[in-house]
């Protein structure tokens, strides 16, 4: 991954309060198409300009042709504030961040953790994050439901981790049962994606927990039942079940690894 700096112009009057919205909506549209990553951004404003630093899947990731009708709409909002179009300086690549996926995927998942600020949808074949711009408009236009998913998943997944309150439990349930609502959204948005591209995507269910490693290694789909899921050798060193039909795959409970 990446990261570049915007710069913001004022051509005549405006006020601080109407440049901050105009900036604030144009780098939500671009988050909402996956076109950067992260959750908050700093906005400063010095000199007579306003820079903004940010985190992009691919050096090419704010390029127009990446763009939804709302980034289209957003950046127009910015004519209307007073601002110039942004100037984009290219700082270098980010050495903590995974690389993007650049290879068609055999097949795909939906996969995230709360340490995780790259697309959730990963190539099955290596498990890079796939840019979310690079399909089609899941709905509405842009991506911003898989977004919203992710950071769900996410929240739940740092209370689990930090098990620290009785609200670790409710948090558990919304990633590891297929009767959650957490899972539901996710394995709509996981059939979605795999109706637009034409290949095979799955979802991950976290698995942690089970009686002992004998009872987790005979446990069925808890989707549909089947208890030929488990594979003889785990995909990417981490996927231990896999189920064609219900289009799920799973690890080895994380307490008995």
């Amino acid at each position: 991954m990446f990261v570049t700096e915007l710069r913001f112009e004022c051509f005549a009057d405006t006020t601080i309060e109407t440049v901050e919205k105009a900036i604030n909506a144009f780098l939500e549209a671009l988050r909402a198409n996956g076109q950067i990553l992260g959750r908050e951004f700093a906005v400063a404003f010095n000199d007579g300009e306003f820079r903004v630093r940010l985190l992009l899947p691919e050096k090419t990731s704010l390029a127009n042709r990446h763009s939804s009708p709302w980034v289209k709409v957003t950046l127009a909002g910015l004519t209307a504030a007073k601002l110039l179009a942004p100037r984009e300086k290219f700082i270098g690549q980010d050495i903590n961040s995974e690389a993007s996926n650049t290879d068609t995927p055999s097949w795909q998942l939906l996969y995230t953790s709360y340490v995780h600020m790259c697309s959730p949808l990963r190539n099955g074949d290596n498990l890079l994050p796939i840019p979310l711009y690079q399909l089609p408009a899941t709905f509405n236009g842009d991506h911003k439901r898989i977004i919203k998913w992710q950071t769900e998943w996410q929240a739940c997944d740092e209370l689990q981790m930090a098990a620290a309150t009785k609200a670790e439990f409710a948090a558990l349930d919304e990633i590891t049962r297929t009767d959650s609502d957490l899972f539901r959204r996710g394995w709509d948005l996981r059939g979605r994606i795999e109706y637009l591209t034409n290949i095979p995507t799955y979802y991950y269910l976290y698995r942690v927990g089970g009686e002992s490693l004998q009872a987790e290694l005979s446990r069925p789909c808890p989707r549909c039942g089947a208890e030929d899921w488990k594979l003889d050798e785990p995909l990417l060193d981490m996927f231990h079940f896999r189920c064609e039909p219900c289009r799920i795959v799973s690890n080895l409970s994380w307490d008995h690894q």
